[in-house]
């Protein structure tokens, strides 16, 4: 015997509150996507379910998703699925639900006093250091820790993040808001993922300013844990527009061991003097090679690192550590152009543990207190 209908139904409905978005990760009637979900005599469910856009790139994901979920209330038989498209007025509520407000100019949320999200800005001297390597790997062991991460492939001329995390995914723009694909567990925005093929970006200073700006206002992040940024070598306009937009991101100093590449990378983190942002560490890539005798060959020399942290704490005048030395190894490379981090593809590699150990520093790492109200009162009189 058959459950009442409308016991089905309430169990139907609470069915697709356990369905979330894939894009915004959150349940699907919330968002007032769900129009309406009928049981139909013979059991069967019918859901009229609204799109944010024409042509969702994942509808077949939420297809599937509802079809499992109501699919599994007793009583239902079958579920049937009709898609349609919001308004541009539902299109204008979903943000500013989930803008809670909508302002009328986006703002940073990462630069509000209350941000409780860390954001590391992973910068070099010169570009060929893996800068975007050790990026894109931090991201997916932080992201496999259980941390929500982002990541903002702020190396416009040479963005190559969404390859390394294996997403040729369009963001999905609704109204003036985009949503971030996402690869791995981690939210990815790059300006590759709006331009037509392998075209060159060829733009000046206010043009990057404000595609970062973008990056950071119009793209709706969620409650990120991390947000990692990969910006481009030196010390040019796009490290100026972070430490305007980002004041209180933190820098991560990627280098090789070789002297030259040493001592460019002591000004890209000397640059933290003058924006007044923070050294969190420095990452020695490509440290050595490890041959089968278990010997290690130094192709790029040695100590590089290490100076580059000591000379850093002298400029400073605070202590600025070396996370982690990651060795050489060709499986680096083979998993970035396969677009399966190696700390995901080979995690007992050497390369992957020390990658590993880098995020376990930068995941545990304490919270500053600096700026923040303590929320201490007086003692009466």
């Amino acid at each position: 015997m058959s459950a009442p209908v409308s016991t089905v139904e309430d169990a139907v409905q609470a069915a697709l509150a356990t369905v979330d978005d894939p894009e915004i990760r959150r349940p699907i009637t919330d968002l007032g996507m769900v129009r309406s979900a009928q049981v139909g005599g013979d059991g069967v469910v019918r859901v009229e379910l609204l799109l944010t856009v024409a042509g969702c790139p994942l509808k077949d994901k939420l297809r599937t998703d509802i079809t499992a979920a109501v699919g599994a209330v007793p009583g239902v038989t079958g579920v049937e699925i009709e898609f349609g498209v919001m308004s541009p007025e539902q299109r204008q509520g979903l943000q500013a639900k989930l803008r809670g407000g909508g302002a009328a100019e986006p703002v940073i949320p990462f630069a509000q006093p209350g941000s409780r999200t860390r954001v590391y800005a992973v910068a070099s001297g010169k570009g060929g250091v893996g800068k975007s390597s050790v990026t894109v790997n931090l991201a997916a062991a932080l992201a496999a820790r259980g941390l929500s991460v982002g990541v903002v492939d702020a190396d416009i001329y040479g963005h190559s993040v969404p390859r390394m995390l294996g997403t040729d995914a369009r963001p999905t723009r609704v109204e003036d808001m985009i949503m971030p694909p996402q690869s791995h567990g981690v939210k990815v925005i790059s300006i590759g993922m709006f331009t037509a093929g392998n075209a060159a970006v060829v733009w000046r200073g206010p043009m990057l300013h404000r595609a970062l700006q973008q990056f950071l206002a119009d793209v709706y992040w969620g409650e990120l844990d991390v947000l990692l940024l990969d910006l481009p070598p030196g010390t040019g306009d796009v490290a100026i527009s972070l430490a305007q937009l980002l004041p209180n991101a933190e820098i991560l100093v990627v280098t090789t061991p070789q002297a030259a590449a040493a001592e460019v990378a002591e000004r890209a983190g000397a640059i933290a003097l003058q924006t007044h942002q923070r050294v969190v560490g420095v990452i020695e890539n490509m440290s050595w090679l490890e041959l089968p005798d278990g010997t290690r060959m130094e192709i790029f020399g040695s100590g590089g690192g290490e100076a580059v942290a000591e000379s850093l704490t002298r400029t400073i005048g605070a202590q600025v550590p070396l996370l982690g030395q990651i060795p050489l190894d060709t499986r680096v490379r083979e998993a970035g152009d396969a677009g399966n981090p190696i700390v995901l593809a080979e995690p007992e590699s050497p390369a992957a543990k020390a990658l590993d150990r880098v995020a376990d520093r930068l995941a545990v790492r304490r919270e500053s207190l600096l700026g923040k109200p303590l929320g201490l009162k007086p003692a009466g009189r």
